[in-house]
């Protein structure tokens, strides 16, 4: 039991600048977005500072994006945008507002509204990247969260554009339009998970089916390099259930073992916590928890959060160890895992529970600030029937959005955040989702 049961517990282990295209964008133009290059590069420059306790980045010239002409014009503007969300009293969307029933503040500093446009304007490109952790906890979800992710790519516009990572920190897709290539990404990513470790297989098919698990380090490389001045409309929809937060410095850590296990129970716990600890050591990361945040608000993207599985937020500690039981009987049901290792799993006593869903509370409450501080949601798949239902609600959610823009009163270049506070004029009732701030350019910019 204790090889698949450590297989198991390691696993669960405002723009600055913008450009303003969009406005001088001809009908039924569109202009091909530089593709990424070097992927997951901006990682390598990242070096933990313990005293600042914050990740620094080697200062470099921007080769993000690899482009074939010298074309390209920025408008470089100090227009602060937000994407924002406006529900009544019973959560339903606002729709048919304007310009002048938007009330903008910054650090508490009455703002003008400046640039103001609706969430389903043909005429302004969405930069789309789906994030989609293939690790193991997923595999069970997998099939119908890719299927709803067509329906995602079936909806894009002739202005949009998306790509596809996954938390192998993989560029599987890079920016295109094509929804054959998009979908056709997907299904690679499909075949993936079949294992096949017969002699005339595939080599690149002889590892276990699944990806590393690295969400964050994904998510990471995806805030730094994916978005530049152009991108309008940043959006991330992040598929995951963000294991990774153990392995960050500051890391969520993993709850005490439990009192009241037997002295098996223990030894095994014991011997998980070893390995779980040289893990930790191999893999360590160079930024936390609070740069990724830092990251998301720099970026400028709206992250809609899908976790599949299991909603443990809000629930009863009873309701929490039914939800966890249940999701470990759809892992050890997974052809790798041994008769065996199903019997064990069926026999764990209710303080191993008890320790995995604590454990899943801080994974998912992490998730969840991640998607408020940008302005979106985060969502639960309980079933994976749910996929199609919840890829479609974060569709029509970016067309019921507003798109508002500013330029700060507030000048200074001192790379200090900088609180946004937006509301609707005489509706004191209504609820805004959008980003809450943005950082201001360093001192050196």
């Amino acid at each position: 039991m204790t090889g698949n049961r450590t297989s198991f517990y390691l696993t669960r282990i405002s723009a600055l600048s913008i450009a303003l295209c969009f406005c001088s964008a001809a009908p039924g133009q569109t202009k091909e977005k530089p593709k990424l290059k070097n992927f997951g590069s901006s990682l390598e420059k990242l070096k933990w500072d313990p005293e600042r306790k914050a990740a620094v980045e080697t200062k470099r010239k921007d080769a993000r994006f690899a482009s074939s002409s010298d074309d390209v014009v920025r408008v470089q503007t100090n227009l602060v945008v937000s994407d924002v969300l406006v529900l009544d009293p019973q959560g339903r969307p606002v729709q048919g507002l304007a310009q002048k029933d938007f009330l903008v503040a910054e650090n508490g500093n009455k703002q003008s509204v400046e640039m103001f446009s609706l969430g389903d304007n043909v005429a302004v490109p969405r930069s789309i990247v789906l994030i989609i952790d293939y690790s193991c906890m997923e595999i069970p979800f997998l099939r119908t969260s890719v299927a709803a992710a067509k329906t995602l790519i079936d909806k894009l516009g002739s202005a949009d554009r998306m790509a596809i990572v996954t938390d192998d920190v993989e560029l599987l897709v890079n920016y295109t339009n094509n929804k054959t290539r998009l979908k056709d990404g997907l299904d690679v990513l499909l075949k993936r998970t079949t294992l096949d470790r017969s002699p005339l297989a595939d080599p690149q098919q002889r590892h276990l089916p699944f990806g590393r698990g690295f969400q964050y380090s994904a998510l990471m490389a995806v805030l730094k390099e994916a978005f530049d001045d152009e991108d309008v409309r940043p959006i991330i929809v992040f598929q995951t259930m963000g294991t990774e937060a153990h392995i960050l410095e500051n890391p969520i850590p993993l709850p005490p073992i439990p009192a009241g296990l037997t002295a098996d129970m223990r030894l095994e716990m014991d011997r998980n916590e070893k390995h779980y600890q040289e893990y930790v050591r191999r893999n360590k990361r160079e930024f936390s928890l609070n740069d990724v945040y830092k990251a998301a608000e720099t970026s400028r993207a709206t992250i809609y959060t899908v976790v599949p599985g299991f909603r443990l937020i809000g629930l009863s500690p009873e309701e929490q160890i039914a939800q966890v039981r249940a999701a470990n009987d759809r892992t050890f049901s997974l052809p790798w895992h041994s008769e065996k290792s199903r019997k064990a799993n069926l026999n764990l006593p209710p303080e191993i529970m008890k320790w995995e869903a604590e454990d899943t509370v801080n994974m998912q409450s992490a998730l969840a600030v991640l998607s408020t501080i940008t302005g979106g949601w985060i969502e639960f798949l309980d079933q994976p029937s749910q996929a199609d239902e919840i890829y479609s609600r974060i569709f029509s959610d970016i067309n019921r959005r507003y798109l508002i823009g500013y330029y700060p009163t507030n000048k200074q270049h001192d790379g200090k955040r900088r609180k946004v506070t937006i509301s609707v004029r005489d509706h004191p009732e209504y609820m805004v989702m959008g980003r809450q701030g943005y950082y201001a350019p360093d001192p050196d910019e």
